[in-house]
């Protein structure tokens, strides 16, 4: 755990501490347990730091979630660790923060890996994003939110999507199970702040490192031609699909996921 801007924070720390640094930074609604299955791939090559990011996991509920917000605790978490220069993942949420970062402070990131987001998301996937924040949320038992998670996306493996469910529930005084993440982030009543898209648009030019842009084959959420135009608007970035994958690759596909970025990282 650490503090950073008053707010504690909780992430893991894979060891091999002696290797190159890589952060991870998971997506809206999850936690730092969502990269496992990719840390344990990776953790010969580097060492892995995965926080949970504000208002999700196991750190604390907060009262700023802005766009800029999140991208400052970036910042402040490589600086409370001593991170000169690493490695940086991010997946939807956490790509997006990733890229806003890189753009600010591009001195400290050596590779970049945007995990099927962009400046612009599709209609449908965001309209099924946000009527999943409206789910049902609260379970007499972790198998039921299990069956509701399954019921919502058939792709996951059976044993990362429980992974997935049971690190990112927390036990009511009552006995019950609920999700761990701030339930003020699933008020549709209460705004998530985002920066303009036309602004991420401008950063993008201003990332010189090199770039793997990710999108999985049946994603909502990040269109072939948005992805097409980050490629071209960055100096340095490719672009590779995954199959059997939609939004949520690195759950849906892992072993697909795995095979796409740890040649671009090692």
């Amino acid at each position: 755990f650490m503090t950073i801007d008053g707010l504690r924070f909780h992430y893991l720390d894979w060891g091999n501490g002696s290797a190159p640094p890589l952060v991870l930074l998971h997506g809206f609604t999850s936690h730092a347990h969502a990269w496992d299955t990719f840390a344990r791939a990776m953790r010969d090559r580097y060492h892995i730091l995965a926080p949970d990011q504000r208002g999700h996991g196991e750190t604390q509920w907060a009262a700023d979630y802005s766009q800029e917000r999140r991208a400052q605790d970036v910042r402040d978490f490589a600086l409370a660790l001593g991170l000169s220069k690493f490695a940086l993942l991010g997946l939807s949420m956490g790509g997006r923060n990733a890229y806003i970062y890189t753009a600010q402070y591009p001195e400290s990131v050596e590779r970049l890996v945007i995990v099927d987001i962009g400046p612009e998301t599709m209609a449908s996937g965001s309209a099924r994003i946000t009527a999943g924040t409206q789910a049902r949320d609260v379970f007499d038992n972790p198998e039921e939110a299990f069956r509701q998670a399954r019921a919502a996306n058939p792709r996951p493996p059976d044993a990362e999507l429980r992974s997935r469910i049971e690190h990112g529930l927390m036990k009511r005084d009552d006995g019950k199970w609920t999700l761990r993440y701030d339930k003020a982030l699933r008020d549709p009543s209460r705004p998530r702040p985002q920066m303009d898209a036309s602004q991420q648009w401008a950063m993008l030019p201003r990332i010189p490192c090199p770039t793997l842009l990710v999108r999985g084959e049946h994603s909502d959420i990040l269109s072939l031609e948005t992805a097409n135009r980050m490629v071209r608007a960055m100096r340095d970035c490719r672009l590779i699909e995954v199959p059997d994958s939609g939004h949520s690759i690195s759950l849906d596909n892992p072993a697909g996921f795995i095979a796409a970025v740890r040649p671009f990282l090692v």
